[in-house]
């Protein structure tokens, strides 16, 4: 019985947070100049359509914004613009706030960047699509899914600013660190500077 009531009390306990998180992204929502909204939106965007170095955050996956906020506040997630600007915007968010945002933008409607090169998108293809099996690396598409659109707390690709997705995969190459770490780095480290930017052009222009 007892256990039975200590398994109640965390489920209670979890739709408690879920409906409070909610009703604080609701709130965001209906003041999309906020405070909260409006120190991201000064480097991300007005509709959180990234202004470059700053990602897209329309359209987003919530539990990887999510996860990305802890990142950024717990320092593992490294690389130098994470030190510079997102450590000290996430370090004062609390958990229920940092669920609203990620709510917020996440219901955004994302539109592609386009920016990528046009001649190598069609490599770039091949690689998510199909991986490189000669090099032991899995198909981008077993992870990120059909229309590189995430599943879960790993990340929506598509239709994201050419730049950032081709330094975010240097990144990786580079040892800096993220919220998900394997199979990231091996593949990153596998790939060669035309791969790159075959993949990224490819995801720049996926809606």
């Amino acid at each position: 019985m007892g256990r039975i009531i200590h398994m109640t009390n965390a489920v209670t306990t979890k739709v408690v947070a879920l409906v409070a998180g909610l009703l604080i992204a609701s709130a965001v929502a209906s003041h999309a100049e906020s405070a909260m909204v409006r120190n991201c939106t000064w480097c991300h965007g007005g509709s959180a359509q990234g202004y470059s170095p700053a990602p897209q955050l329309a359209g987003q996956r919530a539990p990887y914004i999510f996860q990305q906020l802890a990142s950024f506040a717990h320092h593992t997630r490294d690389a130098p613009f994470a030190k510079q600007y997102m450590w000290g915007a996430a370090a004062n968010l609390s958990p229920p706030e940092a669920r609203a945002l990620s709510i917020y933008f996440s219901n955004l409607p994302p539109r592609a960047a386009n920016d990528g090169i046009l001649e190598l998108a069609a490599r770039g293809e091949a690689i998510y699509q199909r991986g490189m099996p000669e090099e032991n690396i899995a198909a981008c598409v077993a992870c990120h899914g059909p229309n590189a659109e995430g599943v879960g707390a790993i990340p929506r690709l598509g239709g994201l600013d050419y730049n950032y997705l081709r330094r975010r995969l240097e990144q990786w190459a580079e040892g800096y660190h993220g919220a998900l770490g394997h199979p990231m780095p091996h593949i990153a480290t596998q790939l060669s500077g035309n791969q790159i930017d075959e993949l990224a052009s490819y995801l720049s222009f996926v809606k």
